[in-house]
Parts: structure tokens; sequence; C-alpha cells
């Protein structure tokens, strides 16, 4: 696919930064911005080691969807919508990669929903983040219910929602939304630090990680727990693990 609505660049360690690049528009979420991601996730998912998701010049990371395009829809038609919009971004929270959201200005409505599927949330000091749909009629159905109050908490979850207000970066790292809070300036620097920490780990542990939490947080402590034993017997039985095992062995040696 040819992208005329993100940038996709890959990094010499690995990863890809994609950047939703419709600054007039604040990065908003069109029907070919979601198609674009759509191909770049998947992308990622058989090529690279790892996401790094952000916006467009300074004043956005994602200000919602394309309302010019939600206008006219019907309600079979928005059905359609929110389910292909769910797909999408199940995938990215599935793909057994690790990746990383860096806000670097609004990150409202869809564009919060999208950063909630990332692993990990870096923002800007100046990021506005929040889940506004009921002042227009409508809510958060691309898994802002169900992902928001799973990180902070049912209570802090519904008031972002039923008031429709944002929140800004420190409270939203207070609450756990974010997971780190950094200068406008530092913001991408501060992912790529962090997924390079990331990186320098296993990929089969990053991947069991990721499946084990992503599962088990749907499912009772037992499965979880059970589906913890399938996987380890499979990592520790593998070629990465003897061979940093051996590297670890061999420096306690010297």
């Amino acid at each position: 696919m040819t992208y005329t609505e993100i940038l996709f660049e890959p990094d010499a360690a690995g990863f890809v930064q994609v950047t939703i690049h419709r600054p007039q528009k604040l990065n908003a979420l069109s029907n070919r911005v979601m198609a674009e991601l759509d191909d770049a996730f998947q992308r990622v998912e058989r090529e690279y080691r790892g996401l790094i998701l952000t916006g467009s010049g300074e004043r956005a990371f994602v200000a919602g969807a394309d309302v010019e395009e939600l206008s006219g829809a019907s309600p079979l038609g928005g059905q359609a919508r929110c389910a292909r919009d769910q797909a999408i971004m199940r995938r990215l929270e599935t793909m057994g990669k690790p990746s990383i959201a860096a806000i670097n200005g609004y990150a409202l409505g869809g564009g919060l929903e999208l950063a909630l599927c990332c692993s990990l949330r870096v923002a800007a000091r100046t990021a506005k983040l929040g889940l506004p749909e009921a002042k227009i009629g409508v809510f958060p159905a691309n898994g802002g219910t169900q992902r928001l109050p799973r990180l902070v908490g049912r209570g802090r979850a519904l008031e972002m929602m039923l008031t429709g207000a944002p929140i800004d970066a420190q409270e939203a790292w207070r609450i756990g939304l974010v997971n780190r809070v950094v200068e406008p300036a530092g913001l991408l620097a501060a992912a790529r630090e962090l997924m390079l920490a990331i990186l320098a780990n296993s990929a089969a542990s990053i991947g069991c990680i990721l499946r084990c939490v992503d599962t088990g947080l749907e499912n009772a402590l037992d499965a979880g727990l059970e589906l913890e034993a399938a996987n380890y017997a499979a990592i520790s039985t593998g070629p990465e693990f003897r061979e940093r095992l051996q590297a670890f062995l061999d420096r306690r040696r010297t």
C-alpha cells in the first residue's frame, strides 16, 4: 500500500516510527488513515521488532475521528465502521510486538482509544487526553469503555467519559493512564530510549509477556497461571533462552 496519510519510518534498531500525518485536520482518523494504519500494523507484526506511534505537528497526537465522515453515516454503516476500527485497534494491541504511543498533543476520542491499545504511553507535558464523545451524542465505542476502566479503574474512567472533560498529562500520569511525562522537545527521544530498553531483552520473552498479560486480564487467575506455565515451558527450551543464560553465567564467572 502507498501511504499518503501516515509516515512509516524504520529505525536502525529494528522498530518503526509511524506518524499519523494530517496536521491540518489535527491527525483525525479518517477511513484512509485507518486503512493505512491497518497495513502498517500488519507490516510491523511481520517484519519489525516494535512500534512507536505518534502524530504530526505539535498540536495533536490524534484529535479524534474525522467528524465529516461520521456525519452522514447510517446505523448499519456506523456499526460496520465501528467493527472495522475495533479490529484494527485490536490488531495493534495483539500483534505481539511492543508499541509505544508518543502523545505529542491532543489525544481525544479515537485518538486516546488508539493510544490505549499501545503497550505503553509517553506524553508531552502539554498533552491533553480525553474521551469527549458524549458531548456530540455518541460514546467511546472503539474500546474506550472497555480499556480505560481496566487501566485506571472504574470511577476515574467513568468520570472522564461521563463529563467528557480532558485531563492534562500530569493527571494522566497520576492515575496511571500514561507511563511517563516529558518535555515536548524530548518526547520522541524519550519514546525511543524506552523502546531500546525493551528491545535489549529477549524477543521471545517480550512476546510471552504481552500475550500472557493480554489474555490473562480476560480470564480467571487460575487460567492465567496455566497460560504462564505453558508459555514458560515453550520458551525455556528455546535457543534464545539457552544463549542468554549461557552469556549470563559466563559474565558471573569473570
